[in-house]
């Protein structure tokens, strides 16, 4: 097969791929494609602006839940572009140095989601079991430090994959069987020793898809601990109440993700529709469940939206 490198002299860009079998519905498919994306921008919008504008938001518990809302965002906003351009005007062609950036933003944001959602464990775990020094242990500098921490293992967890998947020479083989640049689909184009890479995917695996969740399951052993040795069954269900909000957003992101990396591994003649449906559940189901389910479950973010409405009705 011919190789083709970032260093030639043509253009090189990569294929993007619809949905299989329903290219002739495709301006059809993008009407709840397009739902689905301005539910995501405007709910995780409207909690960033309630958290702001609300003064007894600014707390550890929403300091942690913007953190979410800003990478369920950027999450969303990193597939639209292709999607969309796709969908409604059958572009199909992304440039090499695009497909990257979006390669590196979107395992970026799906791993930032991941440590968000640990630290939110942390910060249920301090507020029910450790409630007396819950003010003094997560403080602004420490939540500031926490974002930080966030940001920087993210970075650092994607940008060796991106670096040594880019200095492989890819085949002639351009198509990529989704509409955006994901790092399991773009491997299988390469023509030459990818095992680094996979030891390094692997090593990622454990990072994020078993520590983070193992460490999630931990802290939530030691919470129910905690509350069943209250001796209320009113605070047990308050406690346990609390967390359900956070118990969903762990599942919506962890199970497609699971789901998605199995498929991969293990069920690659799967029919390309399969793939193309996991890998859309994995993005677009955190974006667009998370706001709603803190809406719908979090009094005090549901009494802000019907303040922020209010006040943007009043003369």
């Amino acid at each position: 097969m011919l190789a083709i490198t970032n260093t030639s002299e043509e253009p090189f860009y990569f294929i993007l791929t619809g949905i299989p079998g329903f290219e002739p519905m495709h301006i059809w498919i993008s009407i709840p494609f397009c739902c689905l994306y301005i539910i995501s921008i405007l709910g995780n919008t409207t909690i960033l602006a309630v958290i702001q504008i609300e003064l007894s938001l600014h707390q550890p518990m929403y300091l942690f839940l913007s953190m979410l809302a800003i990478t369920d965002l950027g999450l969303a906003l990193t597939t639209l572009p292709t999607v969309m351009q796709l969908l409604w005007f059958n572009v199909r062609e992304i440039s090499f140095e695009a497909c990257f950036a979006q390669f590196f933003f979107l395992h970026g944001f799906s791993f930032m989601e991941s440590s968000v959602l640990l630290a939110m464990a942390y910060d249920r775990f301090v507020a029910i079991c450790r409630p007396l020094h819950y003010a003094s242990i997560l403080t602004e500098n420490v939540i500031g430090r926490i974002g930080i921490a966030i940001i920087i293992r993210c970075v650092l967890a994607v940008l060796p994959s991106l670096f040594l998947l880019k200095r492989l020479p890819f085949c002639h083989s351009r198509l990529l069987s989704h509409s955006y640049c994901l790092h399991q689909d773009m491997i299988r184009l390469v023509c030459a020793d990818t095992r680094v890479n996979s030891w390094y995917g692997f090593g990622l695996v454990l990072l994020i898809i078993v520590l983070d969740p193992l460490l999630i399951l931990v802290s939530y052993g030691l919470i129910l601990h905690s509350v069943l040795g209250t001796t209320s069954q009113t605070k047990r269900f308050k406690a346990l109440n609390n967390c359900l909000s956070h118990i969903l957003a762990v599942l919506i992101l962890y199970v497609p993700m699971v789901g998605l990396s199995i498929v991969h591994r293990f069920a690659r003649h799967a029919p390309p529709l399969v793939h193309v449906i996991m890998a859309n559940v994995y993005l677009l189901s955190p974006p667009v469940m998370n706001p709603i389910i803190y809406s719908v479950k979090t009094k005090q973010i549901r009494q802000g939206i019907f303040r922020l409405l209010c006040r943007g009705k009043a003369p």
